[in-house]
């Protein structure tokens, strides 16, 4: 189906959005994950669907920008420091993975009678799995932020730099290799890595002069339009320069991760983003070539049983080696199966060289594309296989920790808190010992260790000797108590700021001399007493005195029981007038009078609040 009128473009748009709009919810109802809903649609509507569309490659080179936006996005969640902490699992992890899954795979092309050359060339196509595809799949697993989806990203980074010398092997391989002279290629690698050295150094004395004298504008679409100009301006440098438009990508949100322009940069490119790299998935899904497949079914099919299964046994072996559990190691296996993006522009590269022809291009990218297919399916069929993940199977990884605050605890409390001190550019380190909380709190980019805050040695490798303060939010008093009397012992220098949980548990606090301690509910609940006047019509400035004199009152009541003097002598605390006459006394109506008069008995040890 074409429509040959001027509203071409206008209908293609429509069938895009639709698509997308019909298929992704469907497939997220069946559980199959976004990634296989936007392929299916592509399918439906690309050349051997719907036919509306006729050059997919068109629109996966605009689509590929989403790509570039995921990864600026992840380099904003990447500060330096952590980066540096990754370069075992980059170099080490991911150079490991990379050969051992690009030997096993050429020796199979061997086997299969391709030459050498072809071999080696398709199967490193293969090794280079797919950037977008994993990527979403360890958003929507919450597994972004977690170690195992770290060391995952590591590999991927790997992976993206491994391009740029298997695009230098198709033009030495290639029938006109010989004709590229020594200094040509001398001139492209001192163009890269000028092209290298021009982002960082942009990054570093550029960027973010820039956004201070946007922000004065106080312009929200110039704001826009200037993170935009960072993320394709560096993806542009890097392609001059021959390297990855993701990894330029990368690297310029890793400069900007330390920004006070972070959380405002990944606001503006986020709808970007997912729009984008929605259109990736669909134009790959548009690239499948049906009539590639009819013709050569079987060896399509023998190619992508054999390549998924060799390299996911390749990187199963190597995961374990490196003392991967078995849960990762399979989990990295199923995920990292498939062939990515980067293998249609080596497989391009290959042809244009001589060293594939059309029809053997045309089987190897209908392979890589079935098994970005399939990689969803086998990460749903993953779920039966592995039992659910308790917290005795997180692993204690601290790599990275060492942060100016080091909380403990990270539930409800603990992240209101904490974008307090993210939003000031504050590095925190975050532990917990609910497995289920940090997937969860992961899905919202933040990073959290697993561990418990009560053992010594979990502390010392949370970095507790490099933080200023240690914000202790645990939900249970007997927890936070030992945690506190742990760490007075050994870190009596440390500042403590600690989340209370009722009247008596803040006594024995400030009674062990802790910094600043703080009522779970103390506040919230002055708020809500505030708003119910203010929905009974009281005037602010009244609501305002009685907050204050509350507060006042409240204060006087917390010193006179930690002097003693009314505990000691049975008082009631509701009264205090003793201390602190008030000018204005408040009319409390008769039933009230009666609860609180029902409650003005001689004071326990432990008052309710």
């Amino acid at each position: 189906m074409s429509v040959d009128t001027q509203g071409t473009d206008l209908v293609q748009l429509v069938a895009l959005l639709g698509a997308a709009v019909i298929a992704v919810p469907i497939s997220k109802r069946l559980g199959l994950g976004t990634v296989l809903g936007y392929l299916a649609a592509g399918l439906a509507i690309g050349p051997y669907g719907l036919k509306l569309f006729t050059d997919p490659q068109s629109i996966l080179h605009v689509a590929e920008l989403g790509v570039v936006l995921f990864l600026f996005i992840i380099g904003l969640e990447m500060r330096p420091s952590r980066l540096w902490s990754l370069r075992g699992e980059i170099f080490g992890l991911g150079v490991a993975q990379v050969v051992a899954c690009g030997a096993l795979l050429t020796g199979l092309g061997v086997v299969a009678g391709f030459p050498p050359t072809v071999a080696f060339i398709a199967g490193m196509g293969f090794v280079l799995s797919s950037t977008a595809i994993v990527m979403q799949i360890l958003e929507e697993r919450g597994d972004t932020a977690t170690p195992a989806g770290q060391r995952v990203i590591s590999i991927l980074l790997l992976e993206d730099l491994a391009i740029v010398p298997l695009l230098a092997a198709v033009a030495l391989l290639g029938s006109h290799g010989a004709a590229a002279d020594g200094p040509s290629r001398w001139m492209s690698i001192v163009i890269a890595i000028g092209s290298l050295a021009a982002l960082i150094a942009a990054g570093r004395w550029l960027l973010n002069p820039m956004f201070r004298v946007l922000a004065s504008v106080q312009a929200r679409e110039v704001m826009t339009a200037a993170a935009l100009l960072v993320v394709f301006g560096a993806a542009l440098a890097m392609q001059i320069g021959g390297l990855s438009m993701a990894m330029g990508a990368f690297l310029a949100g890793v400069l900007l991760s330390e920004s006070s322009f972070r959380h405002q940069l990944e606001a503006d490119i986020e709808p970007f983003r997912g729009i984008l790299l929605g259109l990736f998935f669909l134009s790959v899904g548009m690239s499948l070539d049906l009539g590639v497949i009819a013709r050569h079914w079987q060896t399509i099919a023998f190619a992508v049983v054999a390549y998924m299964v060799l390299k996911s046994a390749g990187i199963y072996v190597i995961a374990r080696l490196l003392k991967a559990d078995h849960a990762e190691a399979l989990t990295r296996a199923v995920l990292l199966a498939q062939g990515g993006e980067f293998a249609f522009v080596l497989y391009a590269a290959a042809t244009a060289s001589g060293i594939f022809t059309g029809e053997v291009n045309a089987m190897l990218t209908a392979t890589v594309i079935i098994s970005m297919v399939l990689t969803p399916l086998g990460m749903l069929a993953l779920k039966w296989v592995l039992p659910k993940p308790t917290p005795e199977q997180l692993e204690e990884d601290f790599n990275g920790a060492g942060g100016r605050v080091l909380m403990i605890g990270f539930g409800r409390f603990g992240q209101i808190s904490a974008q307090f001190l993210l939003a000031e550019g504050v590095d925190v380190t975050a532990i917990d010992s609910d497995a289920e909380m940090i997937r969860a709190a992961s899905r919202f980019g933040f990073k959290v260790y697993f561990g418990d805050g009560t053992r010594l040695d979990v502390l010392r490798a949370a970095g507790i000797e490099n933080s200023q303060i240690v914000a202790i939010c645990t939900d249970k008093p007997e927890v936070t108590d030992k945690i506190v009397e742990l760490i007075q012992s050994e870190f009596p220098f440390v500042q403590l700021y600690v989340r209370s949980y009722d009247r008596g548990h803040t006594l024995r606090l400030l009674k062990k001399g802790v910094n600043y301690q703080m009522r779970e509910t103390l506040e919230s609940a002055f708020t809500f007493g505030a708003a119910a006047l203010d929905g009974l019509g009281v005037a602010p400035e009244r609501i305002a005195d009685i907050a204050e004199n509350l507060r006042t009152r409240d204060a006087a009541r917390l010193a006179a029981q930690q002097a003693g003097g009314l505990l000691s002598a049975g008082r009631d605390l509701f009264v205090t007038q003793a201390i602190k006459p008030e000018p204005e006394p408040l009319t409390v109506p008769k039933r009230e009078s009666r609860t609180l008069n029902k409650e003005a008995e001689p004071a326990k040890a432990e008052p309710v609040e």
